[in-house]
């Protein structure tokens, strides 16, 4: 099992997972603190979501708060759950390493989706993130607790994870300007996940 074949289990799964997906929004505080961190335009926040998945119950949750939701997918059975899901919201088929919309965002989130890439996309992707935040735009992702390889499932299917240490993905962040607000490894007010809040510089 290697991240090369996440793509493509995804492209497979995708509406089992969105079926067994919880639902019950555990993740709710960090939205909200990604929330109240954001800034503003127009009196929207503006939110990347990369890795979207069919949109439920993150995107909804944040487009039901007045976000303007964009997602990311590198499956296009999730981008078509995610348009289904949040008809007006806007959608794209495209992998998250390496992207450029020529466009920033004030926040920008990568729950469950970015530790699914290897070691060094990992690392690459940090100019990625601080390429689509606006001046203190916000930046919400989930790792392991520590550097590690593991493997997961969706349905019958395995699926590749991995995490760098800590120290590093603090490093990573300063390099591009980006500052820890708040660490939680394996949150247990969340069901474990390990959770990054982090702001780019002015």
């Amino acid at each position: 099992m290697t991240p090369e074949n996440i793509l493509a289990t995804y492209e497979r799964q995708a509406r089992a997972f969105d079926l067994a997906r919880q639902k019950t929004l555990f993740e709710r505080p960090w939205l909200d603190r990604l929330i109240n961190h954001a800034p503003q335009r127009d009196g929207k926040r503006h939110v990347l979501d990369l890795g979207c998945g069919s949109g439920r119950p993150i995107a909804q949750y944040l487009s039901d708060r007045r976000c303007e939701i964009t997602g990311v997918d590198g499956a296009a059975a999730m981008v078509a759950l995610f348009q289904a899901n949040l008809p007006r919201a806007r959608a794209m088929h495209a992998d998250m390493r390496g992207l450029d919309l020529g466009e920033t965002f004030d926040a920008v989130i990568a729950w469950d989706s970015f530790f699914h890439l290897s070691a060094e996309d990992q690392r690459a992707m940090f100019a990625t993130f601080a390429r689509h935040l606006a001046p203190r735009g916000v930046l919400l992702f989930t790792s392991g607790p520590d550097a590690g390889e593991a493997i997961g499932r969706v349905e019958e299917e395995s699926v590749y994870h991995a995490s760098l240490s800590p120290d590093e993905y603090r490093a990573l962040m300063a390099e591009q300007g980006i500052e820890v607000i708040r660490f939680t490894p394996e949150d247990p007010e969340c069901t474990g996940h390990s959770v990054w809040l982090a702001r780019k510089s002015a």
